[in-house]
């Protein structure tokens, strides 16, 4: 799938609101969407069943129970339903994959989400609060995931499933990928690869479409100094030490990369002294010294985000060459670890845009722009990215994700449920 280059892309992205002739509502779609606004509070209920099922991404029973539950509902309507468990090892529940399939023309079309968590806890159960529903999952996806549930429910009643090939992919770990991701992540890409579109439902960001996510990858700076009196810092026999080293290189990073649009480089852990102990697992460390002794050792932990392979590459080597200008009597060496990539902007998602926009003129709702993928961390459908082309960010709208206060707007819910049964509709009639 061609790619568009960083340049090009975002200029693109920056007008991509592509006009489009809004297409009124057939019969069959305006039963769908009259369907989905006669099942509201039942599909409200449903969001409350599921959020309250405790499922971080670490709590296996938890997950696999909310699995369970979708895969009980998909196959009351039609679905074929398989369970990917991962191995133990591993610590993490597994996948759920469903799919109709049939011989009409149209697009093979893909529905993804995850069933965990970032939080989970009593204090995070489903509450409605007025036009406002909060709890764990609420925004983050499981409010995405309901969507997808009644979309299909909708498109089942108006009979726009019949003869027509639809896959549903919800993911058990997006919140902490499995390791390794190959293994984590192969079930995915194989069901993307026999499929045609994909439309992720994580949460809507202010009413835009997401066309391309940056991707990440975690690094880890490891500095060496020579440790000695303080009065000798920056002499010939001492040199800088590890902390002012580290500090050069971090300073080169910033000179490096600020500005950039695309590329950014986050410094999250800083640990120097005399003695260091990175703890990686838990996202820290220890580290001790004296005031009057140069420091020895120095390790800092970041990331690096990205909206192209290609950057990757240049802002790695970018990165290598500023560790190894090495100041006097210091080393350093930089490391990379295995991270989620990219979801390039393609083509083919703007042409999956435009048939967004083609309904959401259809509502009455009014175009449907790219989000500018600064906006938005990285997904799932990154890893999918180079086999299907396709759009994200078709959940639901609101706010605190990851956080305490997570929560939904109510009316999000029907909106965005309305609008993926007509897109799914459309794509499975074989646009674009």
């Amino acid at each position: 799938m061609r790619a568009l280059t960083p340049a090009v892309a975002l200029a693109v992205l920056a007008a991509a609101g592509v006009p489009a002739r809004a297409d009124d509502l057939s019969p069959a779609e305006r039963t769908a969407t009259r369907w989905v606004a006669d099942h509201l509070d039942e599909e409200l209920a449903a969001l409350e069943t599921v959020v309250n099922i405790e499922s971080a991404t670490q709590n296996v029973a938890g997950v696999r129970e909310v699995g369970a539950w979708f895969r009980k509902e998909l196959e009351a309507l039609g679905f074929t339903t398989r369970w990917v468990a991962m191995p133990e090892s591993m610590h993490r529940a597994g996948h759920l994959f469903a799919e109709r399939v049939g011989d009409a023309k149209g697009k093979r079309v893909l529905l993804l989400g995850h069933i965990d968590t970032v939080l989970e806890g009593p204090a995070l159960r489903f509450r409605r609060e007025g036009d406002v529903v909060r709890g764990a999952g609420v925004e983050d996806m499981k409010g995405g995931d309901i969507v997808i549930l009644y979309a299909l429910k909708a498109l089942h009643a108006a009979r726009l499933l019949d003869g027509r090939t639809v896959r549903v992919a919800l993911m058990g770990d997006e919140e902490s990928v499995g390791r390794p991701t190959e293994l984590a992540r192969r079930d995915l890409v194989d069901v993307a690869r026999r499929s045609d579109v994909a439309l992720c439902f994580e949460a809507d960001v202010k009413g835009k479409v997401t066309v391309a996510r940056r991707g990440n990858t975690g690094w880890t700076l490891e500095v060496t100094g020579v440790q000695g009196h303080s009065a000798g810092v920056l002499q010939k026999e001492v040199g800088a030490g590890a902390v002012y080293e580290a500090a050069r290189i971090l300073d080169g990073f910033r000179e490096a990369f600020q500005g950039q649009r695309s590329i950014t480089v986050n410094p999250a852990v800083f640990l120097g002294g005399t003695d260091v102990t990175h703890e990686p697992a838990s996202s820290g460390g220890r580290a001790s010294g004296k005031r009057n002794v140069v420091a020895r050792s120095a390790v800092i932990a970041g990331d690096l985000r990205f909206l192209t392979p290609e950057e990757q590459e240049r802002a790695r080597a970018r990165m290598q060459e500023i560790v190894a200008r090495s100041l006097p009597r210091t080393s350093a060496r930089i490391t990379f670890e295995e991270g989620y990539p990219s979801m390039p902007p393609s083509p083919g998602n703007l042409a999956v845009l435009a048939v967004v926009d083609s309904v959401t003129r259809a509502l009455g709702r009014g175009p449907s722009e790219a989000l500018d993928p600064a906006e938005r961390g990285a997904g799932d459908f990154s890893f999918i990215a180079g086999s299907v082309s396709g759009v994200d960010g078709l959940g639901v709208r609101g706010e605190g994700s990851h956080g305490p206060d997570e929560r939904m707007e109510v009316a999000s819910l029907g909106a965005s449920t309305q609008r993926a049964a007509v897109l799914v509709a459309r794509l499975l009639r074989g646009k674009p």
